[in-house]
């Protein structure tokens, strides 16, 4: 049976809708074909007719990942305005019990780099794009801003995988909020906690 255009579309979008939730639910290595076809309520067939591999598909749905949680948890930042409500909605409570809607970064951050050249370089795109609106919000504020940007980007990442992998709530909280404080520290208007 052939699929029209549109449909194969529309197969295409929610392939990618659900393996990015999947794969920032459950990592890459936790995340098969099986899984995968359910949840799009498709075949095995429809997914390799439409992406090739397991591997294809993960990359590119890594990068939907990525430009999705962009919308939520890390919009695009005013120049020079600074990066403290970013900090707050990137580093909350809510963020980390929510994987699925979340950072495609820090939830597959500890597999990235045993995956294949399409995840790594999904990846790479992914910490880049981040590390540049970081950098935009730190312009004047920052005599190195690029490198203040890759420590921001790698303190927001590191620090919500390591609250999400304790299994201390407490400590959870306090990983947040000391990476929080780092981040904020001299930035007007951000909250002491």
């Amino acid at each position: 049976m052939r699929v029209s255009k549109a449909q194969a579309a529309e197969n295409r979008a929610r392939i990618l809708a659900e393996t990015s939730r999947l794969i920032r639910e459950g990592g890459i290595a936790g995340t098969g074909v099986d899984a995968l076809s359910r949840a799009a309520g498709l075949t095995h067939g429809s997914l390799y007719s439409q992406f090739g591999s397991k591997e294809a598909l993960m990359a590119e749905a890594l990068t939907e990942a990525t430009r999705r949680s962009e919308e939520t948890v890390a919009p695009n930042l005013p120049p020079g305005g600074g990066i403290a409500a970013m900090v707050e909605r990137y580093l909350s409570p809510r963020h980390r019990d929510q994987p699925g809607s979340g950072c495609a970064l820090a939830a597959i951050g500890a597999e990235a780099a045993r995956q294949g050249g399409p995840v790594r370089r999904a990846f790479t795109e992914g910490m880049q794009k981040l590390a540049g609106r970081l950098r935009v919000a730190l312009e004047g504020r920052s005599r190195a801003p690029e490198d203040e940007a890759l420590a921001a980007a790698s303190t927001l990442v590191g620090a919500l995988i390591l609250a999400r992998a304790v299994d201390d709530p407490d400590l959870s909280d306090r990983i947040l909020a000391a990476a929080r404080r780092q981040l904020t520290a001299g930035e007007a208007g951000a909250n002491s906690d």
